[in-house]
């Protein structure tokens, strides 16, 4: 069996390494001190069950978890969190398993027993009210994961089987769907089309072309996404 700990922080990636050390003796554990490096290391060696760390600079442990979810056989996960007793018994209502730092002997293996995928409804879960929510999109290719921070988007436009993240001198081709970002997001993107959303934050104008189309104008980006008119009601009360 193959282990991977998913942690930046060295000690706490230590502290599960001696536990397992005790749990699993017979396991190969790996390490990875980020969400990209896990990702790579992942691809290489195919762990079956992640120890996941939820808050860590770049991509966070919901994100990698995204990423996972998308394998015709993702890995067992155990996330980890700093979260209090009140916060973590309201995740524990999800089937995966939670551990609270510092991860005791008794709550890991009680864990190891229970572990088991990630699916959408959980990662959705995550990302409400008792979750940070993601706080960047990311996509895997010939160049390795690519990652994007959600604040410099200024719009999602799906086309055929993806959808495509614009920001000031970048594009990010994803595998989301345009309905599950607009759910998510929907606090700071709007859909103005059936092809598109736009980040409420960085509109800059509303225009009306002389043909009665009208278009979204984005600051930083040459992208202008159209207002349908079945969303042009809907936009002009959030914008106007």
């Amino acid at each position: 069996m193959k282990i991977m700990l998913v942690d930046d922080e060295v000690l706490a990636r230590e502290r599960l390494r001696r536990l397992l050390g005790k749990l699993r003796p017979d396991a190969v554990v790996l390490e990875a001190a980020s969400g990209d490096e896990a990702l790579a290391v992942l691809a290489r060696e195919e762990p079956s069950l992640l120890l996941l760390d939820i808050r860590m600079p770049g991509m966070d442990g919901i994100a990698v978890a995204a990423e996972l979810d998308r394998l015709p056989q993702p890995p067992a996960v155990i996330f980890c969190t700093a979260y209090d007793e009140y916060a973590l018994e309201a995740l524990q209502h999800q089937a995966v398993a939670y551990l609270l730092k510092p991860v005791r002997e008794v709550e890991l293996a009680r864990a190891l027993a229970s572990a088991g995928r990630v699916n959408r409804v959980q990662l959705a879960a995550l990302a409400g009210d008792d979750a940070p929510g993601r706080s960047q999109v990311s996509s895997r290719g010939h160049r390795g994961v690519e990652t994007l921070a959600i604040s410099e988007v200024r719009c999602f436009l799906a086309e055929q089987k993806y959808v495509t993240a614009i920001a000031p001198g970048r594009q990010l081709l994803l595998q989301d769907a345009l309905k599950d970002l607009e759910r998510e997001l929907a606090a700071d993107f709007m859909r103005v089309h059936r092809n598109a959303l736009v980040a409420v934050a960085h509109v800059q104008r509303l225009r009306r072309e002389a043909d009665g189309s009208w278009w979204v104008e984005l600051d930083g980006v040459d992208t202008r996404p159209q207002v349908s008119r079945r969303h042009l009601a809907e936009v002009k009360s959030r914008l106007l």
